[in-house]
């Protein structure tokens, strides 16, 4: 058994840095002043923390291959790798756990009995059971996220600065569509869950589905025609503003408002967030629980046009309905009583997902991941518990679906008792490198910290192999 000690846990307006209100020099109504007031006045109905968007994307806009995207199904608190895709029947209760294992479609390859479905098309999916999660904690959950170990804020104050890999995305390659959100977070029950901009601004923080409706509800008193009017009189304004900005930032400004007016104008967006318009037999297949309703969101975002979507899956705040430490441990509940009703809703929705996207032709296209912040420990009972298990970094299990990969495979493996990695290491590294390379992202892609100095998105890793 492993000896490895186990872990525990320890809007503004998009110009606001214009400062519009704010009279310069001894002049009331200055060239600039006027500029800054017209530019406020329209970015007053951006979508918070979105109508930035991209600054810029890689290569020419050719370069990059369109409708390709991704679904991070966000098991937050840490899912139990031994409890769910890296059974181990023949060890003793206190390692196995209270669950029996069963056959799937793979042959010699077994998982939870509680999760029957994926079991029966396993073969669509790949168990990767050897990912390296060292470093990983959570509230908030940034390692896995950012694909850098060094992004831990109770050891590095600098961690927050790290970006996400959906926020990284959207500045490096954008939506596909203009009209679109390119990151988008669903069901965010905290904001320590979900990774955001850091280093590249807030214009890069995920679009809080939740904040959805609110978003697009126009000010009081505001047409649609009233809008255009106001995008016609910033694009009117063209020349002075380039006069007045030999750095390009005001072109920049010109596409954030035009995408901004878009998102709020087209009704793309609006229509692809509003679930009433799905047919009732889609409905009717993802059911009525709100985790899987926020699957079939997701598949319409990324049918719309989004690149990157992550599920908050979790039922409360905290650290997360997937860390279970225990029962006598609110409210995560141990193995038994926390994870077992959790694991036939997971199953039906990432099955219903998979065929879904399938059905529809988006599979290929569409990168569906599911993963935590790590595993378990190998010993049931821990702080105090009596079936639950503690954070374990050491190693952890995920699976993955479609991407046009090359799927009904098991990467990878974990000791004996599950304690440690035996065979096959996968990094956060690798993780994002395979993302960005299902994205069209290049390998070798930069940004910059506010010192200036550049940081590559990839650090030591590569797409698995595997798939390609």
């Amino acid at each position: 058994m492993s000896s490895l000690p186990p872990q525990g846990h320890g809007d503004a307006h998009a110009f606001t840095f214009l400062n519009p209100r704010v009279l310069e020099g001894l002049t009331v109504h200055s060239r600039r002043s006027m500029l800054k007031a017209s530019l406020a006045g329209l970015a007053g109905l951006t979508l918070p923390a979105l109508q930035k968007l991209q600054a810029e994307t890689v290569g020419s806009p050719g370069a990059v291959p369109r409708n390709k995207s991704v679904i991070l199904i966000w098991m937050t608190g840490g899912p139990s790798h031994i409890d769910t895709w890296d059974v181990k029947p023949g060890m003793p209760r206190e390692i196995r756990g209270p669950f029996k294992d069963i056959p799937t479609k793979l042959p010699g390859v077994h998982i939870c009995e509680y999760l029957p479905k994926q079991a029966a098309m396993l073969d669509r999916f790949t168990l990767i059971r050897s990912v390296d999660c060292r470093g990983s904690n959570h509230e908030p959950n940034m390692v896995m996220q950012t694909a850098n170990r060094a992004a831990e804020p109770r050891t590095n104050p600098k961690a927050v600065q790290y970006p996400a890999i959906g926020s990284l995305v959207a500045k490096l390659r954008g939506a596909n569509h203009p009209s679109m959100p390119s990151y988008v977070a669903l069901n965010l029950k905290s904001r320590s869950h979900i990774a955001s901009g850091g280093y590249l601004g807030q214009q890069f923080d995920p679009f809080n589905g939740a904040d959805a409706l609110k978003a697009f509800e126009l000010p009081t008193g505001l047409t649609m025609d009233r809008l255009a009017s106001r995008q016609s009189l910033a694009k009117q304004m063209d020349t002075l503003r380039r006069s007045m900005d030999s750095g390009g930032s005001m072109e920049a400004m010109d596409r954030f408002s035009q995408q901004a007016f878009e998102i709020v104008a087209g009704g793309r967006a609006q229509e692809a967030f509003d679930l009433t318009r799905e047919p009732p037999r889609s409905l009717d297949l993802y059911g009525e629980h709100d985790w899987c309703k926020q699957a079939l969101l997701a598949r319409r975002l990324v049918e719309r046009g989004a690149s990157f979507v992550t599920i908050d899956l979790s039922n409360h705040s905290a650290s997360g309905t997937w860390d279970n430490h225990g029962d006598n441990i609110p409210p995560y509940g141990g193995i038994w009583n926390g994870l077992r009703p959790l694991l036939p809703v997971f199953d039906h929705l990432i099955t219903t997902l998979v065929n879904d996207l399938g059905e529809r032709g988006l599979l290929d296209d569409t990168l569906v991941l599911a993963m935590g912040e790590f595993g378990r420990s190998p010993t049931l009972g821990t702080q105090g518990s009596t079936d639950g298990r503690n954070h374990w970094p050491f190693v952890m299990s995920m699976c993955m679906a479609g991407g046009g990969f090359r799927h009904g495979q098991v990467i990878g493996a974990s000791s004996r008792d599950g304690g440690e990695i035996a065979e096959r290491p996968v990094t956060p590294a690798d993780l994002a490198a395979t993302i960005y390379h299902h994205l069209g992202v290049p390998l070798d892609s930069t940004y910059t910290d506010h010192q200036g100095r550049p940081v590559f998105v990839v650090d030591d890793g590569a797409p698995l192999r595997e798939l390609i």
